[in-house]
Order: structure tokens, then C-alpha cells, then sequence
């Protein structure tokens, strides 16, 4: 998909006039987990930091990095590449942790957690992420590779434990109990890096760019949202089949 972007990009972009191929960007969104996993000791990842993906996701990830990157040597097409840390807000697919964790909660099932909950997420509000990428577009040179993070490290239990604490404030259960005690621990998955941390003092310095929204106003206003969309989300966990929670990695054999 990434080839054939770049390719499609590149005729379009070498047909342009002089000025116009001068404001051309192509932005090339990318992920935090192409650097693999840091120790709780290590220091958060910079734009230099080596790739060492761990999972297929991942590695695709990574190659398709390496490509755009090419394409900025090779053909100088004016390509710019950004590094996320884990994106949160409305309208997220109910696969993901926040949406799915909402929904299960509010349906009394169990809210499963892989290993012991201590794997840390750096998250940052969908709206933030959005904002980045366009002050990266219109500041930012060709060429450059950013990170984009939300400051907010968390590990999967503590942020679950978040989320059950605002959902006992906002939609309390029936019997008074809180929605913790449906939290239960699952066998961790493969390859499950154990954290992701973003440096994003480049951005900061040298674009001049902050996230806006705490992450506790950013949560409660995803929770908010997700109370009043419970009927897109069964809609959508329905279509997508997302109930089964089937991830990259975890390889199953055919039935015969």
C-alpha cells in the first residue's frame, strides 16, 4: 500500500508546476512501535532512536518507513515521516483498549487484562495528533522525522483502573460495587513490548507545538462520548466481527 502511494505520488507530484511542487508534502504516519520496547529504566524513544520492531505489525510498519524514506533519497520527492505514541478519543474502533474496556464494563463482563497489567502506552488525544500533523505540514521541511507523543505514560492497569474510577462516577452499577472488580488478568500476548515512551523535545523546540488536552479531560470526554454511542458501537463491533478481539500474532489452525 505504502509502494503504491509513493509511486502514485511521485507521478503527481513531477507533473506539478515549479511553486507548486515546491508546497507539495507527502506525510507519511507512522507508529512509535517500529522502535521496539524500552525497559521502565530506558529513556523515551528520539528520532534517532534504531528500529527494533517486535511484532509483524510492527515490521510492516518499519518497512514501509524504510520505503518512504527511499523515495525522499532516491527521487527527492518531498516526503515527511511522523512517529505516534497511542492514540485515544471518539469514534475508535471497539477493538481498542478504551472503547472495548467501555463497552465491556457497561455490559458486566469481565474486562480482561494481558499478564500483570504493568506494560506502559504513552496516549495522546486523537484531536492533539491531528493538530500535530497539520503544524507539522506547514512548518515542518522535507526530509524531517518527528515524533508526536502525548507526555502521558500509563501502564494497562492503572488506565483501566482510570477508567473503571470515571464510569463509577458517571454511570455507577446498579448494586453500588465498582466496575474494578470485573478487571481480570489473561495470559499475555506475544510479543507484547513492554513500553513505549516518546521524546518529543524536537517537536517542541523546534516547531514550537505542545499537546492542548490533559489526559484526564481527554478520557472523561471519550467516556462521555462512548455513553451516548452505544448503539454505533455494537453497530460496528457487529459489521467488523471486532467481538472476537483477534489480534496479529496470535496464530490459530483451521478447524478440519
Amino acid at each position: 500500500g505504502t509502494l503504491n502511494l509513493l509511486q502514485c505520488a511521485t507521478q503527481y507530484w513531477q507533473n506539478l508546476s515549479e511553486s507548486d511542487q515546491y508546497e507539495f508534502r507527502f506525510i507519511h504516519i507512522s507508529t512509535d512501535e517500529v522502535y521496539g520496547s524500552l525497559s521502565f529504566e530506558d529513556e523515551p524513544f528520539t528520532e534517532d532512536s534504531p528500529y527494533r520492531p517486535s511484532s509483524p505489525y510492527a515490521a510492516s510498519k518499519a518497512a514501509s518507513d524504510h520505503l518512504v524514506y527511499s523515495w525522499w533519497k532516491t527521487f527527492n520527492l518531498p516526503t515527511i515521516m511522523t512517529h505516534c505514541s497511542n492514540n485515544y478519543g471518539p469514534w475508535q474502533f471497539p477493538e481498542k483498549l478504551i472503547p472495548l474496556m467501555i463497552s465491556k464494563a457497561l455490559r458486566e463482563e469481565s474486562l480482561p487484562i494481558y499478564g500483570d497489567g504493568s506494560n506502559i502506552r504513552d496516549w495522546i488525544f486523537v484531536e492533539d495528533h491531528v493538530r500535530a500533523l497539520l503544524h507539522i505540514a506547514e512548518h515542518s521541511l522535507p526530509g524531517e522525522r518527528w515524533n508526536i507523543g502525548g507526555e502521558c505514560e500509563v501502564s494497562n492497569l492503572a488506565l483501566v483502573h482510570h477508567l473503571c474510577d470515571q464510569l463509577d462516577h458517571l454511570k455507577p452499577r446498579p448494586d453500588g460495587t465498582s466496575y474494578r472488580s470485573l478487571i481480570v488478568f489473561v495470559t499475555d500476548r506475544p510479543g507484547h513490548d513492554l513500553r513505549y515512551a516518546i521524546n518529543m523535545e524536537k517537536l517542541k523546540s523546534k516547531l514550537h507545538w505542545n499537546p492542548q488536552v490533559s489526559f484526564d479531560q481527554g478520557l472523561t470526554e471519550t467516556i462521555e462520548w462512548y455513553l451516548q454511542k452505544q448503539d454505533w458501537i455494537q453497530r460496528t463491533s457487529d459489521r467488523a466481527n471486532y467481538t472476537q478481539q483477534s489480534r496479529l500474532g496470535l496464530l490459530t489452525t483451521p478447524s478440519p
